[in-house]
């Protein structure tokens, strides 16, 4: 009897694991960008900034967002976060997808420093945390910010025209 009921529960255990897909496995390749991407951002009341992105130096972060963009994620998003001689921040999607961004602290060497008018992604955790963090929010630097922000963020372009935007953010 006991050698009938192992043989039943084997043949089970053998027809659930042939017969019934239990998970799957996604190989998902991602096709990197390269070179300089260009973007118009409109703050409305404010006016527009011309944004030139590097994939060449951070190919993972600007790839996802240009996708943010492309499709259409960050049309009428809210700028969160405006301090004086640190950063505007916006960029908050809804279920983002998390990336690896291209920084020291992650293992890659970044050249682009924190200096007034650079992009770079915010992520989630504290200074010495949450790393691979990063989805869609992003900030400018309003001001000289390198010392506290290198090598820990993801600097992926800078402003090359509308400064002037950001000054009127901040009232200056």
């Amino acid at each position: 009897m006991k050698k009938i009921r192992s043989i039943i529960i084997l043949g089970s255990l053998l027809l659930l694991v042939t017969g019934c897909k239990l998970f799957t496995i996604e190989n998902k390749k991602v096709d990197y960008l390269s070179g300089k991407h260009y973007v118009e951002m409109s703050i409305k009341n404010y006016g527009k900034m011309e944004l030139e992105l590097d994939a060449d130096i951070a190919p993972i972060t600007v790839t996802n967002f240009m996708k943010l963009v492309r499709d259409g994620s960050y049309d009428n998003n809210n700028i969160i976060r405006v301090q004086k001689d640190f950063v505007i921040q916006g960029g908050a999607v809804e279920g983002a997808e998390t990336i690896k961004g291209e920084f020291l602290a992650n293992g890659v060497d970044n050249p682009i420093s924190h200096v007034k008018g650079v992009i770079s992604m915010a992520r989630s955790g504290s200074q010495s945390s949450g790393f691979d963090t990063a989805s869609s929010q992003f900030f400018i630097t309003t001001g000289d910010a390198s010392e506290s922000l290198d090598n820990y963020y993801a600097g992926f372009g800078k402003v090359t025209k509308g400064m002037e935007v950001l000054c009127q953010l901040l009232n200056i």
